[in-house]
C-alpha cells in the first residue's frame, strides 16, 4: 500500500506540474506576443505563436493515441484520419465564412466549386456556416467513424498487428477519396484561403494569440479528461484488457464495449485537435490523411513514454520541435534523423523520455540489452558451418 500511495503521489505531482507549466505557457506566449515591443529580446513573433499553437494541437493528438495504445493496447495507425476529419469540418466552416470575398465573388459556393462548375452547394455542406455546428461535427464525424469501425473490428476480435493494418488501410482509403474533386472537399488542393473565424481576422495578432490560448485550454482539458478515464474503474479494466484480454473476457467483462468507448473518445479528441489545427496553419488537404502521418504520431508517443499521457504530449513537442529545426538546418536528412530517433528510443529508452525521469529503465540498461543482442547475433553466426 505504501508503494502504491507513493506512486500515486508521484503521478499526481507530475500531472500538477504539467498543468501548471501548460498554464504558464498558455498565458505568457500571448502576453509576450501582444504586450512586448518587437525589438525586445522577449518578443514572440506571430509565426512562432502559430507554430507553438500547432505543437499544442499535436500534443492533444498524441494524448488521444496514448489513451488507446498506452492504456488499452490498441495500436492505431490511422488516427491521422480522425485528426484530418476534424480539420476538414472546421475548414468547411472557414470556407463558408469567406462568402462573397472569394476570388469568384460567389456568396454561397466556395471558389473551388465555382472553378469546377458546381451549380449548387452539396447537402453535406449545409449548416457549416454556423460555428457551433461545425465544432460539433468536428467531434461527431470522427466519433461516428470510430464507432462504426470499432464496432465491426472489436466484435470480430481483430487485435494486434491486424488491427493496426486495417486502421492504416482506413486512412489510406480516405486519403484517396478526398483527393477526388467530385467528393466536394477541394480535391488535391484541399481547403484554404481562409479569411476569419467568428468574425476575427485570422491574420491579426490577437486572433493568433486567441487560437493559441484555445489550443492550450483544449490540451489541458483533454489531459484532465484522459487522466480521469485512466484513473477510473473503467480505466483499470482498460489496463487489464491491455495486459490480459482473454482473462478479462473470461472474468465477464464486455471487452468490446470498453474498447469501443475508449476508441470513440480518442477519435473525438483527435478531431478536436484537427479543428484547432486548421485555422492556425491556414490549410487542410488530403495529405493529412497520409498513413505516414499516423505512424509519426505513434513515434511521438513512443519517444515521450507510452502509457503516461504527459510523456505523449512531451514526445509530440520534442519530435516536432526537432523536426522544425532539422528541416531548416538539414532538409535532406531530417527523415533519417526521425527514423534514427525512433530506433534509438526503442533500443535504449523503451519507456521513453518520461520513463527515464521516473526511473523505469535507463540508457545503461538499454545499452546492455543492445550489446547482449549483438553478442548473441555474433555467437549464432559463429555456430554456422
Amino acid at each position: 500500500m505504501g508503494e502504491q500511495s507513493l506512486i500515486g503521489r508521484v503521478v499526481a505531482a507530475r500531472s500538477q506540474a504539467f498543468l501548471i507549466v501548460l498554464a504558464i505557457i498558455t498565458i505568457m506566449v500571448p502576453i509576450l506576443h501582444l504586450a512586448v515591443p518587437p525589438e525586445s529580446f522577449f518578443y514572440v513573433p506571430s509565426y512562432a505563436v502559430s507554430l507553438f499553437g500547432k505543437y499544442l494541437c499535436y500534443a492533444l493528438l498524441a494524448l488521444s493515441v496514448d489513451l488507446i495504445w498506452g492504456y488499452c493496447g490498441i495500436l492505431s495507425l490511422g488516427h491521422g484520419a480522425f485528426f484530418a476529419l476534424g480539420g476538414y469540418a472546421m475548414g468547411m466552416h472557414l470556407m463558408r465564412e469567406i462568402g462573397s470575398r472569394g476570388v469568384y465573388g460567389d456568396p454561397t459556393l466556395p471558389d473551388f466549386m465555382v472553378f469546377l462548375n458546381w451549380e449548387e452547394l452539396p447537402w453535406f455542406w449545409y449548416g457549416f456556416d454556423i460555428f457551433p455546428f461545425a465544432l460539433l461535427m468536428a467531434l461527431l464525424v470522427p466519433g461516428f467513424l470510430a464507432l462504426v469501425f470499432g464496432w465491426f473490428a472489436f466484435r470480430s476480435r481483430v487485435t494486434g498487428v491486424y488491427l493496426s493494418i486495417i486502421t492504416q488501410a482506413m486512412t489510406f482509403a480516405l486519403m484517396l477519396a478526398f483527393f477526388r474533386n467530385e467528393m466536394g472537399f477541394g480535391g488535391n488542393n484541399g481547403l484554404t484561403d481562409f479569411k476569419d473565424v467568428l468574425g476575427f481576422d485570422l491574420q491579426s495578432n490577437a486572433t493568433r494569440a486567441g487560437l493559441f490560448v484555445a489550443s492550450g485550454i483544449a490540451l489541458g482539458l483533454g489531459y484532465i479528461l484522459c487522466r480521469s478515464v485512466v484513473r477510473s474503474k473503467a480505466g483499470k479494466v482498460l489496463v487489464a484488457v491491455r495486459d490480459a484480454e482473454s482473462r478479462s473476457r473470461f472474468l465477464g467483462y464486455k471487452v468490446e464495449h470498453y474498447k469501443l468507448f475508449v476508441f470513440v473518445l480518442s477519435a473525438m479528441l483527435a478531431g478536436l485537435a484537427g479543428a484547432l489545427y486548421t485555422p492556425q496553419v491556414g490549410i487542410i488537404n488530403p495529405s493529412e490523411f497520409s498513413p505516414a502521418n499516423s505512424i509519426e504520431i505513434v513515434v511521438w508517443v513512443a519517444v515521450g513514454g507510452r502509457g503516461t499521457l504527459v510523456g505523449a504530449a512531451l514526445g509530440a513537442l520534442i519530435v516536432n520541435g526537432a523536426k522544425t529545426l532539422l528541416t531548416g538546418w538539414f532538409p535532406e536528412i531530417w527523415l533519417f534523423a526521425l527514423g534514427g530517433l525512433f530506433v534509438f528510443v526503442t533500443l535504449f529508452m523503451p519507456q521513453g523520455v518520461l520513463g527515464l525521469a521516473r526511473g523505469e529503465g535507463s540508457l545503461g540498461e538499454g545499452a546492455r540489452r543492445a550489446v547482449a543482442f549483438l553478442r548473441a547475433r555474433r555467437a549464432l553466426r559463429g555456430e554456422r558451418p
